[in-house]
Formats: C-alpha cells, sequence, structure tokens
C-alpha cells in the first residue's frame, strides 16, 4: 500500500497490525552516456514498491534528490547539503512517529546517501536518549537496505556482467531501469568499462570520469538482466524486512 494512495483512516488501521513502514530514498544526478538521471530513485521507489506489495507493507512517498554535490558538474544533476538532508531523513521520521509508526526501513539506491542518512539516524537515537525521563519520546529504530548490497546481488552481478560491474552508472541499475521502464531505453554507444578510482568535489570527479562512468560498462544492461537482478533483490529485502520487523 503506498501512502499517497490511501485515505487517512486506512492508515489507522494499519497501524493496528503494523508499525513498520517503508521509505524509498535515492537520487537525482548523471548516470553516464545511458543511464537515467533518476535511476537511483526509481529503482529504489521500484523496489521498494514491490516489497510493500509483497509484505503488505506501506510505502512513503520516495525522497528522490540526495546527497550528490560531486555529480553537480553534469548537467541535470541535483543535490541536497548534507544537513539538509539530515533534515529530510528526520522530519520524514518524526511525523510518521508521531503517528504511531515506530520501524523506519529505507530502501537506498545511492551509495552517497549513506553517510548521512545513518548520520540521521543517530541523531534521532541521540534525541531519544538524551530526553528527559518521562518525556514520552516514541520509541523508534531504522535501518538503510542499500539495494544492490542486498543479499544474493552481488554474486548475480558478477556472474552477468564479469568484472564490468564498476561503482557507478553500473550495468546492474542501468539494467533494472530498462526493465522497469522499457520506454526510456537510450541506444547511445558505451566506450567499454570506465576507469575506476576516486574523486574529491564536483569539478574534479568531471575531470577524472568526463562521461560520468566509474569503473563500470553499462552497455552491459539489458532489461532481461534487470528482471533477475529486480526479483532478487525484492526477495531478498522482503526477507530483510521481516526480520527487521520481528526484531526483540
Amino acid at each position: 500500500m503506498q501512502l499517497h494512495h490511501a485515505t487517512w483512516q486506512e492508515v489507522g488501521v494499519y497501524l493496528d497490525k503494523s508499525k513498520g513502514v517503508i521509505l524509498p530514498i535515492g537520487s537525482t544526478e548523471q548516470h553516464g552516456p545511458n543511464g537515467l538521471i533518476g535511476t537511483d530513485a526509481l529503482t529504489a521507489e521500484g523496489i521498494a514498491r514491490a516489497v510493500g506489495e509483497r509484505e503488505g507493507a506501506l510505502v512513503a512517498p520516495t525522497i528522490s534528490v540526495g546527497m550528490a554535490q560531486h555529480h553537480m558538474a553534469f548537467t541535470g544533476s541535483m543535490t541536497l547539503r548534507p544537513s539538509t538532508l539530515i533534515a529530510v531523513v528526520k522530519d520524514y521520521i518524526d511525523s510518521l512517529a508521531r503517528h504511531g509508526f515506530e520501524r523506519f526501513y529505507f530502501v537506498n539506491g545511492h551509495g552517497g546517501n549513506i553517510a548521512t542518512v545513518t548520520a540521521a539516524f543517530s541523531e534521532i537515537y541521540a534525541a531519544a536518549s538524551l530526553a528527559p525521563e518521562g518525556s514520552n519520546r516514541p520509541s523508534v529504530r531504522c535501518k538503510l537496505m542499500n539495494w544492490y548490497m542486498a543479499k544474493g546481488i552481488s554474486a548475480l552481478s558478477k556472474e552477468l556482467f564479469a568484472g564490468n560491474e564498476g561503482s557507478h552508472a553500473t550495468p546492474s541499475e542501468v539494467s533494472v531501469t530498462q526493465y522497469l521502464f522499457p520506454e526510456t531505453i537510450k541506444r547511445v554507444p558505451v566506450k567499454g568499462k570506465a576507469p575506476e578510482g576516486g574523486f574529491h568535489d564536483a569539478a574534479d570527479y568531471r575531470r577524472r570520469f568526463p562521461d560520468g562512468r566509474i569503473g563500470s560498462d553499462p552497455g552491459l544492461a539489458t532489461p532481461e538482466h534487470g528482471k533477475r537482478i529486480f526479483d532478487l533483490a525484492v526477495a531478498s529485502i522482503a526477507e530483510d524486512y521481516r526480520a527487521f520487523l520481528a526484531e526483540a
């Protein structure tokens, strides 16, 4: 069930049976020559919604702009400052906790969000730990699941793409978007595997990786590969979500 497609009464009924909610989070940034700018948000949202349908879980609106300052030398990319994203995540959680939600499971599609989102979790836990005794703050628990790191995904990516997965604009994530949105497939040439390495700010990233890719060959992406990756991610994350809800 999607929060945006529910009435407030339906959310109340849901809370009578479950205190868990799934929150997709991604980014709006370049993904190389043939990857969609919305890749990280679209994949996280698609997988989160499928997990929600499978588990009967409520899925909150997607946070579709993340911490992506290092992509800002590529046209169309957008970013939130880390402090802004921390505030957004906290406000999402605080808003839903106010209504009785207790378990917050984030399905993430963007590596650049990891440090900031986990910092937001720490801020939330610190506020609870430092609150005066008897303050009646709601008790919450949070988890971040990077869908591309779910159980079995790395092995499948190696099977499909050998050593060409890389770390940005990967054939795995491009394949998932091609499966979810076949009408958006970009038939443009990709020149083999991109170089690997690190970077600093946006200008340095563009200088080192001029077409946006890092260590990847997204020219290997296909919708058929995307379906296999998507189905495995949904099954693995559904299992992990159930375990998260069952934690004592």
